[in-house]
């Protein structure tokens, strides 16, 4: 069995590096070559047959380790992982933590001090936003129209949902189905690739920059003829990367012609500097745009509107008629109060400027301390390390908890990277970006085995 697997890699291997044997291993997975659930030989024996250093089939080993393919179990070997098995494996993995933290930098949500009351807009619900019918219009009256002041692009119609991920969710299994390829951004949240890879969906990863989606690595993913497109357009999660109106007409002009449907995930909301952009402004007929209210306004009000193309967003909702019907007007009419309330505006608009502050200082301590960092926006900083379980490993010694960059990540990658949510630093910005500098520099000092 041996000889046949490293006789299977070579038949894939084009070139003889770290890399190279990763996409050669990927594909032999990829095309069913070598199955699921399957014993790797080890590192020594797959580096003596092929010819190859340890260390390069150990940095290969730990590139499909990050993109999810592989599995090591100590000594039970590596094992290449089932895709489209139950459970949210990547997002379990980003914030396994065994231990408390003095200050736990791991969990991607807001400071709850900035987050709008809650205790007005209850007092002011009435009871036209209840019903006791299950045939009222699910969207309550005036919602949509305060929402259309603040959306990227102008739409006829919103579909309101129990937060970002239940839309995903809805827009996932009216659109795609088992053997069919979305694109997803390199890196992306863990959560997205958990819910594609439950479907089967087949995941092509398309890296990013400071500005969005690279637009040369998009027109080589598109040849993949995939179904959908996700991706954030501000205050990316986890790199903190906005969409500029320039690489927006570079993209658009590369999807025009394409049938794929682009679903945007825009979860930083109002806490988001930059201001809020869509393709939909220049593709609205294949473009669903989803904005949540979680980080913004509270993550127990568990509410996300989104808009699209009208025989998806007809077909979403009579998809919901099967399950839920509609997502609370009760906590709809919450929700209008606070987009409406002067007092609510104000407690949102304080919160965004004191993020922005925190991220700033933050990476400008990084950047003077001469880790390469984006300013970015939003919650979280993608901060680049030199050996990811090395970098934890500091900080957890620190009493700093951070989610591990790994299952973020949708491709082959060499960098490692930790997320860390400094939304929630409030003081002590020049220590902790001295930590975090510390934390990317930190090297293992074993070698492969």
């Amino acid at each position: 069995m041996v000889t046949k697997i490293i006789n299977l890699i070579d038949e894939h291997l084009s070139e003889r590096t770290s890399k190279g044997l990763a996409q050669a291993i990927g594909e032999a997975i990829g095309d069913g070559s070598i199955s699921e659930g399957l014993k790797l030989p080890a590192i020594r024996v797959v580096a003596d047959e092929l010819g190859l250093s340890p260390s390069t089939v150990s940095t290969a080993w730990r590139i499909l380790s990050q993109a999810g393919t592989i599995r090591t179990a100590g000594r039970h070997g590596t094992v290449v992982m089932t895709r489209g098995g139950p459970g949210p494996a990547r997002y379990r993995r980003a914030l396994e933590k065994s231990i408390s933290y003095g200050l736990d930098l791991s969990t991607g949500v807001p400071d709850a001090t900035l987050l709008p009351s809650l205790i007005p807009a209850l007092k002011n619900l009435h009871r036209a936003s209840t019903t006791g019918s299950y045939l009222d219009d699910p969207t309550i009256p005036g919602l949509a129209e305060v929402l259309g002041h603040e959306w990227p692009y102008k739409v006829e119609q919103f579909t309101i949902v129990d937060g970002a991920m239940d839309a995903l969710n809805q827009v996932t299994a009216q659109l795609l189905r088992f053997g069919d390829v979305a694109l997803v951004e390199n890196p992306t949240f863990p959560p997205l690739l958990d819910l594609l890879d439950a479907v089967g969906v087949r995941t092509i990863g398309v890296n990013i920059d400071g500005a969005g989606l690279i637009p040369s690595e998009l027109k080589e993913a598109l040849a993949h003829r995939p179904k959908a497109l996700f991706l954030q357009p501000r205050a990316h999660n986890p790199s903190g990367a906005s969409l500029t109106p320039r690489r927006a007409r570079e993209l658009v002009g590369l999807l025009k012609s394409s049938p794929v449907v682009i679903i945007e995930d825009d979860s930083a909301g109002a806490i988001a500097t930059t201001p809020a952009i869509s393709l939909g402004a220049w593709l609205p007929n294949q473009t669903v745009h989803i904005r949540s209210f979680s980080k913004s306004h509270g993550p127990d009000l568990r509410i996300a509107a989104m808009s699209g193309p009208t025989l998806v967003m007809e077909g979403i909702r009579e998809r919901r008629l099967l399950g839920q019907g509609w997502t609370s007007r009760l906590l709809q009419g919450v929700l209008l109060s606070l987009l409406t309330r002067d007092e609510s505006k104000a407690q949102v608009e304080r919160a965004r400027v004191a993020y922005a502050r925190r991220r700033l200082m933050i990476t400008s301590e990084l950047k003077r301390r001469g880790v390469a960092i984006e300013s970015g926006d939003g919650l979280n900083l993608w901060l680049p390390v030199q050996d990811e379980t090395s970098a934890m490993v500091f900080l957890v010694s620190r009493g700093i908890g951070a989610a591990v960059g790994s299952p973020f990540m949708s491709k082959h990658d060499t960098t490692s990277h930790l997320r860390l949510t400094v939304g929630l630093i409030t003081d002590d910005f020049v220590r902790l970006a001295s930590e975090f500098a510390d934390a990317s520099n930190a090297f293992s000092v074993v070698g492969p085995r």
